[in-house]
């Protein structure tokens, strides 16, 4: 796969700017703030529908502005594909594919798959499960169609049951013929959700550590387990059984949306004693595994956007990871950002076949 072309209409930072990009490595220079994370985020709205950084579309509309649109011309296993996003203060999102509007946005996720990195990515190691969660389902739904279904109707769900514990307002004396209702919808649906992310895990596992490879020579071994309650003998006893304290609290407690996956480095956990070089290689590994799994499901190359990848890692890793990024057999398509242009040019100086350098200003590309 390969994006042709770019145009954005007062979107973020920029006013109107159109630009064509190059197969192999497209890098974007340029001074912190002058949109560079943007232009990123562009791409990533036109594979996901949304924003990476900023959820709510509004805000990325230019400032002053009522409207933005992002218009892209591809090209998809050698057939040409046009995506355009608009969005309109007070009306809904529109996606169009080669003309034909979405009926519903999550039609469109999986069909230009990509991977992003960005500095904050450190956060799945260091925050808590939600973020890991959010993560892995992010790419599992980018090929299962009736994954991302199944974590919707969860979604919708235990919205209405958590709406529904509120309004009791912690009386134990509660509906149990609507908890019954919500309950027997919910269970299957913890069930299948959880055997789909055991699959995935089992084959998402080799990825990982061969990338982990890549970039570190040595005796670290990286370890990804996934843990989920639902897995456990009596489970739908213990889920029933918790009612009074989702009374009390007020939410639901158990089930697949409390889910976590445990990484490790040597056997012990990298959120407390992994170095910043060892939790960054950590997360390019998982999301250069992100990209070989999405390949392998796919069958064409995803789109890789990397944000400031360089910083934090040493010399050695760099080297490492220059060389994985120029194999032209792996990736096809590639677009980086850096704010130290000199570094980027000194790096890639051997790779002049491979890489074309964008300068951005203000909003301005050269």
């Amino acid at each position: 796969m390969k994006l042709n072309s770019l145009k954005l209409s007062q979107f973020k930072n920029y006013q109107e700017v159109k630009i064509s990009f190059s197969a192999g490595i497209n890098c974007i220079l340029g001074k912190n703030g002058m949109g560079k994370t943007n232009l990123l985020d562009a791409i990533h709205y036109l594979s996901m529908t949304r924003s990476a950084l900023n959820g709510i579309d509004q805000q990325n509309i230019s400032h002053g502005e009522k409207y933005f649109a992002i218009n892209s011309e591809f090209t998809l296993q050698d057939k040409p594909l046009v995506i355009n996003c608009y969005f309109e203060q007070g009306k809904k999102k529109v996606f169009k594919v080669d003309g034909k509007e979405m009926e519903k946005l999550s039609e469109h996720i999986g069909n230009v798959p990509s991977v992003l990195i960005l500095p904050d990515d450190t956060e799945i190691i260091k925050e808590g499960s939600e973020v890991r969660r959010k993560f892995f389902d992010s790419v599992i739904s980018q090929h299962d169609r009736a994954y991302l279904e199944l974590l919707m109707n969860m979604q919708r769900l235990l919205k209405q049951r958590n709406s529904f514990l509120k309004s009791n307002d912690g009386n134990l004396k509660i509906n149990h013929n609507l908890i019954n209702v919500y309950d027997e919808a919910l269970l299957p649906i913890f069930r299948s959700i959880v055997e789909k992310r055991t699959a995935f895990i089992e084959h998402f596992s080799p990825f990982f550590s061969e990338n982990y490879a890549l970039i570190f020579e040595g005796e670290e071994i990286p370890d990804i387990t996934y843990k989920s309650e639902v897995t456990e003998d009596h489970f739908e006893e213990s889920y029933k059984k918790g009612l009074q304290k989702d009374i009390i609290l007020q939410r639901t407690n158990k089930g697949a949306h409390k889910d976590d996956y445990a990484f490790k480095l040597n056997e012990r956990p990298i959120k407390k004693f992994g170095s910043q070089g060892q939790q960054k290689s950590f997360i390019i590994a998982l999301k250069l595994a992100e990209y070989d799994y999405l390949k392998a499901q796919k069958g064409f190359e995803p789109l890789l956007l990397l944000d400031d990848i360089f910083d934090k890692l040493d010399d050695d890793r760099i080297e490492r990871l220059i060389t994985l990024l120029t194999d032209s057999e792996r990736f096809s398509q590639i677009f980086m950002t850096d704010a130290r242009a000199e570094r980027s040019r000194a790096f890639f100086k051997d790779h002049d076949d491979r890489i074309s350098f964008y300068d951005i200003s203000n909003g301005a590309i050269r």
